[in-house]
């Protein structure tokens, strides 16, 4: 079975989009690395690396410092498709932080989006 598309898009490509959802809802580009940094363990300098090489998705996640334990707590629907329920793991990351962006979208607390 061939891989999803998205494992070889580059996170860059992927990235100015999570910023611009986030930032017309009045959130941050700093908050949405620091979601990003909650969930893969990826320091501002790493994470600014990773853009630069574009790193694609699979690479992203599989490389990523210290993927956060917690992540497992992040519950609900991203594409019409419950988060937890996804068995393939790095789709499942990556729907992780989609849904992780949609929270800080819609304003959730920084305390509850990053499951304190």
């Amino acid at each position: 079975m061939a891989k999803h598309r998205i494992y070889t898009t580059s996170f860059a490509s992927v990235y100015p989009f999570y910023v611009a959802k986030a930032e017309k809802k009045g959130r941050t580009k700093a908050e949405v690395d620091q979601v990003i940094s909650w969930l893969t363990g990826y320091g501002q300098e790493e994470l600014e690396t990773q853009l630069k090489e574009q790193t694609d998705f699979e690479t992203f996640f599989a490389e990523a410092p210290k993927i956060n334990p917690s992540r497992a707590l992040i519950k609900g629907v991203i594409c019409g498709v419950r988060v937890e329920d996804i068995k393939e793991r790095t789709m499942q990351e990556i729907r992780y932080l989609d849904k992780l962006i949609d929270e800080l979208a819609r304003g959730k607390a920084m305390d509850k989006i990053l499951r304190k």
